[in-house]
């Protein structure tokens, strides 16, 4: 009996890690990380990247030989603000909860980006982001009705003190500002976000709306938006981003001034020949992002990892694409504890495969782009709990799964 009790202690001993992640091409741009290792996480944590890690070590061992183990996948333009019940804007029936979606796509944080202001980002924060199982961050809108409420075109709420005040406040979950859509006269949005951002010293990301001949791609770039800031919809052809077949030089000035290029897929800003003449120019985007909402996921869009794959089909590799969705974008909302797998960091993974074979994309118009490789979602952990696990790889056989009797429903 001593013998066994003895045996017993050493095997749960040798047990150091809940979970381990065994023989997966670990890509972690981070951390300059490229190679076949496994990953040891225990209480949540990364605890372990090694070249070799003893199954026996691992209270449960997910078989990931042949797919990409990388960081949870960060999704910087999302809108989530979703259960309000107002029809037809985004504070309402256009938003989409996080949970049912984000983990199927490998993505462990999404952003929201500008869907609620200071006036409604309370309610925003209780109702979706203190219950999410998803991280859940935020842009605020410069507006303070966000997208919803109140016009987006109205100078009138845009109170620069308020949204700094607001952000000041819940600076654990808002990583910067917002402005979109807006089509009046002058600079009013940027102007006040930029303001706003300086207040905070956060980040501003500039949905640009509608641009006129005062309101131009090159005078954003140069006079308006700090080094760090963000433009999204980087392929939308609609604010002369292309000109005649041909890259718009303000977008390489952007790039040198410091201005952050972010894709921003969404349900109209994303088109095969803006993509493909700025891919011509060798002009990549600085970040992956979805642009999220109920008009963009069952169109081109699809979900995070469909964007991943069309960026990849362009001639990107993979690990620039891995670059592109975990530590570019957390770098650009300055929340560096994310978007790697360090030991110590946080559990947030994604376990991807790279299918091979004929596959079809499509952009924002129905156009469609083959290519011959598709990201896929295999398993996704979010604190070191497995969230999403598309093939049971972190499950038991069910012969050996330990069933508990439920009670009748």
């Amino acid at each position: 009996m001593i013998a066994i009790l003895l045996l017993l202690c050493s095997a749960m001993n040798a047990q150091q890690y809940e979970l381990v992640l065994k023989g997966g091409t670990v890509i972690d741009p981070r951390n300059n990380i490229n190679r076949v290792m496994d990953v040891g996480i225990n209480e949540g944590k990364i605890a372990a990247v090694e070249a070799n890690i003893p199954a026996t070590a691992g209270q449960r061992v997910a078989d990931v030989k042949g797919l990409y183990v990388t960081p949870g996948l960060v999704d910087i333009h999302a809108h989530v603000y979703a259960g309000t019940g107002q029809a037809g804007v985004y504070t309402g029936d256009n938003s989409v909860y996080p949970d049912p979606f984000s983990f199927r796509s490998g993505v462990t944080t999404l952003v929201d980006a500008g869907t609620s202001g200071w006036r409604n980002f309370p309610d925003f924060r209780q109702r979706i982001i203190d219950r999410a199982r998803t991280r859940v961050l935020a842009l605020l809108n410069i507006v303070g009705g966000g997208m919803g409420s109140t016009s987006e075109h109205d100078p009138g709420d845009m109170n620069v003190e308020a949204t700094a005040k607001m952000a000041q406040t819940h600076k654990d979950v808002i990583v910067g500002f917002k402005t979109a859509h807006y089509s009046g006269p002058a600079w009013h949005s940027v102007d006040g976000a930029v303001k706003a951002g300086n207040i905070t010293n956060l980040p501003v990301m500039v949905d640009f709306g509608s641009a006129t001949g005062e309101r131009n791609i090159s005078t954003l770039f140069m006079d308006k938006l700090r080094p760090g800031d963000i433009y999204t919809h980087c392929y939308s052809g609609l604010r002369a981003e292309v000109v005649d077949g041909k890259l718009n030089p303000a977008m390489e000035a952007g790039r040198k001034r410091g201005i952050i290029f972010d894709v921003g897929h969404g349900g109209g800003s994303f088109f095969w020949p803006i993509v493909t003449a700025a891919y011509a120019a060798r002009f990549e985007p600085d970040s992956i992002s979805t642009d999220l909402h109920t008009g963009s996921m069952n169109a081109g869009m699809k979900d995070m990892a469909n964007v991943m794959s069309k960026i990849l089909n362009l001639g990107t590799s993979l690990e620039a694409v891995i670059r592109m969705s975990t530590w570019n974008p957390a770098k650009e909302i300055k929340r560096t504890e994310l978007g790697h797998l360090s030991v110590g960091a946080e559990a947030d993974v994604a376990v991807l495969k790279v299918e091979q074979g004929n596959f079809g994309f499509i952009d924002s118009s129905g156009g469609r782009f083959d290519g011959k490789q598709r990201i896929v979602a295999e398993l996704t952990l979010r604190k070191g709990l497995v969230v999403w696990d598309l093939n049971g790889r972190a499950s038991l056989d069910w012969r050996k799964h330990t069933y508990r009797r439920r009670s009748n429903p």
